[in-house]
């Protein structure tokens, strides 16, 4: 009878201890649930916020690739722009070397040609003197048709008599007094100048007017 007393008094003793133990055998029961149901879900919300993180980090490295691509594109496109430029410029200057060239080649055939000229009216003139009036006239004609021709390329003769002294176009071989005429203009031409398409092939020899005493 004792020993079943006892027995007795050692379950009343081992109840408490019975409750506790069956107290956390529940709680972690429940642990072991929850962390099931969260993996379940993705894992979405572990503890400490892992994936979060790295879907922040994950975000910054896009953005940071992204920023260096768009600055590679504005270099690129610079470059690009710079090459279209530099290449239009030299289309222009050769442009401009092409046209430089043919130019200076007509000047210098119109100026032999200017001479053949000179040689004509200088023909003109003498045969007119010389009483070959028939001779004159065959020369005046073709010297006529040789302007004509000048004048469809281009080229045209100097008419700078009472006109401004150009430095560009006129060269100074003499003075004259004369009456009318602004001093420092042009009063005489002894040697025709020519230019074409605003260049100057020959200067025009010219004689400035000066006051009359």
């Amino acid at each position: 009878m004792m020993a079943a007393l006892s027995l007795r008094g050692m379950g009343e003793q081992m109840r408490p201890l019975l409750a506790v133990g069956a107290m956390y055998s529940r709680s972690g029961t429940c642990a072991r649930s929850t962390i099931a149901q969260q993996r379940r879900a993705g894992g979405r919300t572990t503890v400490g916020g892992g994936p979060v993180r790295r879907r922040s980090l994950a975000i910054r490295t896009l953005e940071g690739k992204a920023k260096k691509l768009e600055e590679q594109v504005q270099d690129l496109q610079a470059n690009y722009d710079r090459a279209v430029a530099e290449s239009e410029n030299v289309r222009r200057r050769t442009q401009k070397f092409v046209a430089d060239a043919k130019s200076f080649g007509i000047q210098t055939f119109c100026r032999d040609l200017v001479e053949v000229a000179d040689v004509l009216e200088k023909s003109v003139e003498d045969a007119s003197q010389a009483g070959k009036q028939e001779m004159s006239d065959t020369l005046s004609v073709i010297a006529d048709k040789l302007q004509k021709v000048f004048i469809k390329h281009g080229l045209q003769k100097m008419t700078p008599v009472g006109g401004e002294y150009d430095p560009y176009s006129h060269q100074i071989v003499c003075h004259v007094p004369v009456e009318g005429l602004k001093r420092g203009s042009v009063a005489v031409v002894k040697l025709d100048g020519y230019h074409i398409r605003g260049r100057t092939v020959r200067h025009a020899r010219v004689g400035l007017a000066v006051d009359k005493h």
